[in-house]
């Protein structure tokens, strides 16, 4: 009589091992899987580092490069709006290359393109081989800022997406705080704004030969009905074999656009616009994007250390290294937002993360405020000029060949306040108390004030409140709201109207200040703020833990 192997002890202890050894084989292989998606994450975003190097090195290069180029205010803008307005364009044609030849080959065409734009920069001779440079980086950034989140979304578990899409922001924020320890570095080399510019090309480079090892998107194969290349990349990058009922997924939905397509002809932008689905992401994704570049984030990365130094805090180089703790602040808030967003979700991380936000551009024009009425006057007059007739410091430091001199007394009041000829070259005063070593401070460009630490304070505050939410969320729901149909243009369409609004704020900073004054300014910033959190709070669904394809459910307008 046979005996079944429940009642062999041999058998029993041989299948309990070939257990153990199967379970230890699958977590081998998903540890090795989540090695893989976590290794192709990090290449693919360092597009995104790209992305933040830029943003944050033109901050401290700025005070450098005004002095060598001799950089009037508009220069300035066009310096630093140059490169947004071709990262525009960039962006918009990346939603129908990445459609046509993949997402993979694209950000191998960005990273050259940003190479040979840093390269260019690095041994500009003139201010407009510079501006040349910036906007050949511009179309690299924007292709990139578009297809890295996009790419990630569409390469990666659902399980960890969001967390993975939010570190391409933790590398966009680390890109920030690595340009401003180089702009620290090299701000008293001569010359050193050309390493500050240049070095950029080392990341992208690293990009253009990362992109060697990066898979194609699966759900782009399958969508160009690649399907055996589609089923080889998800095996690796989901560690398993067992990948049909993913596939199948994908293909179902696939199908299902591609009749839409036929019967309602949906082959373009104006398509999206008509589907309602496509439609309500569409206005959704473009208002999350619009709102994080108008409630003022880049004029804090673009401008923060000469808004540092306009508070009146110290010299251009400790203003260099305070604008280096602000983007410090934002690169580990973000790293905070990565650990949040699949513990909280989307939609409370952006909502409290933007209330925050709101508060802490009322603080920081508060500040100015504050700063502005308690504005030191003139009330010594040391010889007659042009400059004798302003009754202010901020009136006197407002002129290039103007400076302020005064003495602070004992309880820190500031007295004896002049307004003095300054010289152009070493920015020091060319007669007076303060040029002939007498107990008094000079003040060129900005003035003093006890109230400057609160603006400081301000910043910080607005940094750790966007940081983990409003900096990341924007990307990361526009990777997840888009049915496959729509994604790739209607992420571009998104991604364009951030960088427009990223442009409308670099174009206008410098001047909004004169026109509104610099309070003004950061409360209009925080109105804008506020009436996004009210249409966020109404729009926004949560999308933790959902497919893409459960996602298309989730938009579709309720009946």
């Amino acid at each position: 009589m046979a005996h079944s192997s429940t009642d062999n002890p041999n058998s029993l202890q041989s299948d309990k091992e070939e257990s153990s050894e199967r379970e230890v084989l699958i977590s081998h292989t998903r540890a090795s899987s989540n090695f893989y998606v976590y290794l192709l994450t990090c290449f693919a975003a360092i597009g995104g580092f790209l992305f933040g190097y830029d943003t944050g090195v033109v901050s401290g290069a700025m005070l450098l490069l005004k002095t060598e180029f001799s950089l009037s205010q508009e220069w300035q803008e066009l310096v630093v709006s140059i490169t947004i307005g071709t990262a525009i364009f960039g962006a918009v044609v990346a939603g129908y290359i990445t459609d046509k030849l993949g997402r993979r080959p694209f950000l191998w065409i960005c990273s050259a393109i940003f190479t040979a734009g840093a390269v260019l920069m690095a041994v500009a001779e003139s201010r407009d081989i510079l501006v040349l440079g910036r906007a050949i980086v511009g179309l690299g950034i924007g292709g990139a800022s578009m297809t890295v989140p996009l790419y990630i979304a569409e390469t990666t578990p659902a399980s960890v997406r969001g967390k993975l899409v939010t570190m391409n922001n933790g590398f966009i924020t680390g890109g920030q705080f690595v340009a401003s320890i180089i702009d620290g570095i090299f701000a008293n080399v001569h010359q050193g704004w050309r390493y500050m510019l240049g070095l950029a090309a080392v990341p992208s480079l690293i990009l253009f030969i990362g992109c060697i090892f990066l898979p194609e998107s699966p759900r782009w194969l399958i969508k160009h009905n690649h399907l055996g290349a589609a089923r080889k990349a998800l095996k690796k990058l989901r560690g398993t074999i067992h990948i049909e009922e993913e596939v199948q997924g994908i293909i179902a939905v696939c199908q299902e656009e591609e009749t839409l397509a036929t019967e309602q002809g949906k082959q373009n932008c104006v398509s999206i616009l008509k589907d309602p689905t496509a439609r309500r992401a569409l206005l959704l994704g473009c208002m999350l994007q619009a709102v994080q570049q108008l409630s003022g984030i880049n004029t804090l990365m673009y401008y923060s250390a000469t808004i540092i130094v306009m508070s009146g805090i110290g010299t251009d180089n400790l203003a260099i290294w305070l604008a280096a703790a602000v983007a410090f602040g934002n690169f580990l808030f973000t790293i905070v937002g990565m650990f949040l967003v699949e513990k909280i979700g989307r939609r409370k991380l952006l909502l409290g993360s933007l209330a925050l936000v709101t508060l802490s551009l009322f603080l920081i024009g508060g500040a100015f405020y504050l700063i502005d009425i308690n504005d030191p006057k003139v009330t010594f007059h040391e010889q007659a000029s042009h400059c004798t007739s302003l009754d202010s410091c901020m009136q006197c430091v407002a002129k290039e060949d103007c400076g302020f001199c005064y003495n602070q007394n004992s309880h820190g009041y500031f007295t004896n306040g002049s307004c003095t000829f300054t010289n152009l070259s070493s920015h020091r005063a060319l007669s007076g108390r303060c040029s002939n070593g007498q107990q008094a401070k000079w003040a060129y460009s900005t003035c003093p004030s006890h109230f400057a630490v609160f603006s400081f304070v301000g910043m910080i505050l607005y940094i750790a409140s966007f940081a983990p939410g409003m900096g990341p969320m924007p990307w990361t729901l526009n990777s997840e709201i888009f049915p496959l149909w729509a994604r790739s243009k209607g992420i571009a369409s998104a991604t364009a109207v951030n960088w427009i609004c990223n442009l409308i704020i670099a174009l206008t900073f410098l001047n909004l200040m004169e026109w509104i004054t610099r309070y003004g300014a950061f409360w209009l910033y925080g109105s804008i703020a506020f009436a996004g959190w009210v249409f966020f709070y109404f729009m926004v669904p949560e999308t933790k833990g959902k497919s893409l394809e459960q996602l298309e459910t989730i938009m579709a307008p309720k009946r």
